[in-house]
């Protein structure tokens, strides 16, 4: 199972719900809504295809609706980062999901959508001046999870990675505005990032903790991919067994039940295992 920036992430930050969608927009958002509250992981990669045609139909009826256009690139995202393992599959699927996702962006904020392709100071200056309040987050950010899953799925192509530094802008930017966006999955987002590296090969793992804890906190210990996440990017980075040990036992034993979160807290439920049985072999 791979160890990667955002595969494990995405489920459930790329179901993210989203108000004030109305018309093909909101019946795109309520499949993704049912999407994300369903209890078998199985039933979803079963009927993924049938669920990418459906939100692709709607999309395409909708080109100014932002909320079928972020929809469509959530659901494409997600099942590309969570359910594909063939990478030349896994980098078209994705690219479906950044090009509906870049097109809600381009509806809901056409600054930061002009300065996607430009240097990194002009994206800052975007990101800075034009997203003001929490609606504007949310729009930012819905692009920003589809577009961790896309550049995961380019881990291998320098260019695509040089463009981690908007990247991280940008969540910078969601959690200085809506620091409590999607159950904490912006603080997940964050964590991860931060923890690619140990402390001496400039990583900053002190930082991925605070953002994992605030995760865990803002949910109310809900969400479980966050504990699962913690426990896989931080505490085996820094060889901590007795916090590993106690998240991936949190995740095991908890109710998953928890509304849009269930089907993530069912995954991260499957990772803790995974975790919990290569745990001797890797400390």
């Amino acid at each position: 199972m791979r160890n990667t920036i955002v595969a494990r992430v995405a489920l459930g930050a790329l179901l993210a719900t989203a108000t004030g969608c109305t018309g093909l927009g909101g019946i795109s958002e309520s499949l993704g809504e049912s999407i994300a509250s369903q209890r078998d992981p199985e039933i979803v990669r079963d009927g993924a295809p049938s669920y990418l045609i459906l939100a692709d139909t709607l999309a395409r009826r909708s080109p100014d609706d932002a909320g079928a256009q972020f929809t469509a690139g959530r659901l494409y995202g997600t099942y590309a980062g969570s359910f594909v393992e063939d990478p030349e599959r896994r980098r078209i699927l994705s690219q479906t999901a950044y090009d509906y996702a870049r097109s809600g962006l381009c509806l809901r904020l056409e600054e930061v959508c002009a300065a996607l392709d430009g240097r990194f100071p002009a994206f800052l200056t975007a990101v800075t001046d034009t997203v003001e309040d929490e609606d504007d987050a949310e729009g930012l950010y819905r692009f920003a999870a589809v577009w961790a899953s896309w550049m995961q799925a380019r881990s291998d192509d320098y260019a695509a990675l040089a463009d981690l530094p908007k990247l991280e802008a940008a969540f910078d930017r969601v959690l200085e505005l809506s620091p409590e966006i999607d159950d904490g999955f912006a603080h997940v987002y964050k964590g991860v990032l931060l923890a690619q590296r140990p402390a001496s090969l400039g990583g900053k793992p002190e930082e991925a903790r605070a953002h994992f804890e605030r995760a865990i906190e803002i949910s109310n210990g809900r969400n479980l991919m966050a504990k699962a996440l913690f426990a896989e990017n931080y505490a085996r980075l820094v060889y901590d067994r007795e916090l590993h040990d106690r998240l991936v036992t949190e995740v095991i034993e908890a109710d998953p039940e928890a509304g849009d979160l269930t089907l993530s807290n069912r995954l991260a439920q499957e990772r803790a295992g995974e975790l919990r049985a290569s745990a001797d072999s890797f400390f």
